[in-house]
């Protein structure tokens, strides 16, 4: 299996390469030269096995030969052995034909822990194996970074920093990341927004020289190894409600298009997916671009769904690769023009793009009032990201295709909008009550590239 770039000129790596990469050095993502396929008995063979059985048949021909079989098992029993439901992403039903896949039971309550802790696990094997350190740096609108400090706190051969944007994210998404004690892991609150942290992380994996001398990797969702992980419960949830034997909808709440795109590679594989539904917040880049006004920024709002404020979603040059027939050159044109504030998608893209998703957003009061209702009519306490796709979801379905909503983080994680919301403060699960009680550790840094990779320098091995 080779991993080609997005932007067409940087060497083909096999996974591990591409895994311990992150980000081509021509600037771009790395998609599979070709998707493998599961045909339909393969499908149904995944009825009643466990989602780590599921994943092991799921991601094994995207893997190559990164590992052997029993060593791949071994990482994926590792990777869940710490989530708090057997069923590790269990459905719930919501209405007739309407359920909730809830991915918030890992270790820090969002849908991020299924693909850090399985990568936390790969990159243990793979650079032990190879006698290597890497530093670890990403941006966070908020679960990505408390999930990859809780994958790879402790590991000895894996220095981490984690950019937030300062002052916009809840108290529980930045307590995640500031009270590990551990050495290897460090939080950096920038002075920016979303957009800002991810710039400077592209920043840093573009200047070669500092790349180089620190050996920097990434985790963020620019990773193929991250997508290729969250594929696994488009397959779990659909079997489960009676693929391949009968199509399923999902809504997405997304704001960096990781999660929806992980439902596409599903899709190419042969799970029979009536629609994905991409759900977005009032920063509705993705939405505005699927309804043919073109890819244009506009100001970051902050929202009470932080982890979707979001204007530059990094996975959405995946799918802009094969909506342009996979030709690099267009990809890297387009995102010269997003440095100058965006670009048009051509007509045969726009309608390739239109054939795999379709589109909602909800604003701050439809997200509340879907709280609200969400819990009188099902009994459900969800989370605002949530809510968000169940506004959408509720606009698309069809009576006679289930549709299943991504539950992507536990309401806990945004206690002060579900209580505005509900009336109910949703309380942390037990295995997390001293959480306010913990010092937290932080450094507050500017927007600055060369502060940023000088703190950096100063801190790795410490």
């Amino acid at each position: 299996m080779k991993y080609i770039s997005t932007r067409g000129t940087a060497p083909e790596l096999t996974f591990e390469e591409a895994m311990l990469t992150g980000l081509a050095r021509d600037g771009g993502l790395y998609v599979p030269a070709t998707i493998p396929q599961m045909r339909a008995p393969e499908i149904a063979a995944l009825s009643g096995l466990s989602y780590e059985e599921t994943a092991f048949r799921v991601m094994r021909p995207f893997v190559g030969d990164a590992f052997g079989d029993d060593e791949f098992r071994a990482i994926i029993e590792r990777a869940y052995a710490g989530f708090g439901h057997a069923a590790r992403a269990p459905l719930v039903q919501l209405a007739p034909n309407h359920f909730l896949l809830e991915l918030f039971h890992g270790p820090t309550l969002a849908f991020k822990d299924f693909a850090m802790q399985i990568i936390g696990q790969m990159f243990q094997a793979a650079l032990k194996r190879r006698g290597r350190r890497v530093c670890i740096v990403g941006a966070t609108s908020g679960d990505t970074g408390s999930a990859a400090i809780e994958a790879f706190r402790g590991l000895d051969a894996v220095d981490v920093f984690i950019l937030f944007p300062h002052g916009r994210i809840s108290e529980v998404q930045r307590r995640q990341m500031t009270t590990p004690a551990d050495g290897n892991v460090h939080a950096l609150a920038l002075d920016g927004d979303f957009d800002d942290c991810q710039a400077r992380v592209k920043d840093m994996f573009n200047d070669f020289a500092f790349r180089d001398a620190v050996g920097l990797a990434g985790v963020n969702s620019i990773n193929w190894a991250r997508v290729l992980a969250q594929v696994v419960y488009y397959f779990s949830s659909a079997v489960s409600l009676g693929a391949p034997h009968r199509a399923v909808s999902f809504a997405v709440p997304t704001g960096n298009f990781g999660d929806v795109f992980a439902g596409y590679v599903a899709r190419r594989m042969g799970l029979p997916v009536e629609r994905l539904v991409v759900a977005t917040n009032q920063n509705d880049i993705l939405h505005r671009c699927l309804n043919g006004q073109g890819y244009f920024k506009g100001d970051t709002v902050a929202s009470i769904s932080p982890s979707m404020d979001i204007q530059v979603s990094s996975n959405f040059e995946r799918a802009l690769f094969f909506a342009y027939g996979q030709d690099g050159a267009a990809v890297a044109r387009s995102m010269e023009d997003l440095k100058q504030g965006g670009f048009d998608v051509s007509q045969g893209a726009l309608q390739a793009l239109q054939e795999q998703f379709a589109s909602g957003r909800a604003s701050e009061d439809e997200t509340l009032a879907t709280i609200a209702a969400t819990l009188e009519t099902s009994g459900q306490l969800v989370c605002p990201h949530t809510a968000v796709a169940l506004k959408v979801a509720g606009e698309m379905r069809e009576r006679e295709v289930p549709m299943i909503t991504l539950a992507t983080a536990h309401p806990a994680k945004f206690p002060d909008a579900v209580r505005k919301a509900s009336g109910v403060h949703p309380p942390l699960p037990p295995r997390m009550a001293s959480l306010y009680e913990m010092p937290e550790r932080l450094t507050r840094i500017a927007n600055d590239l060369g502060a940023i990779e000088d703190h950096i320098r100063g801190h790795i091995g410490n």
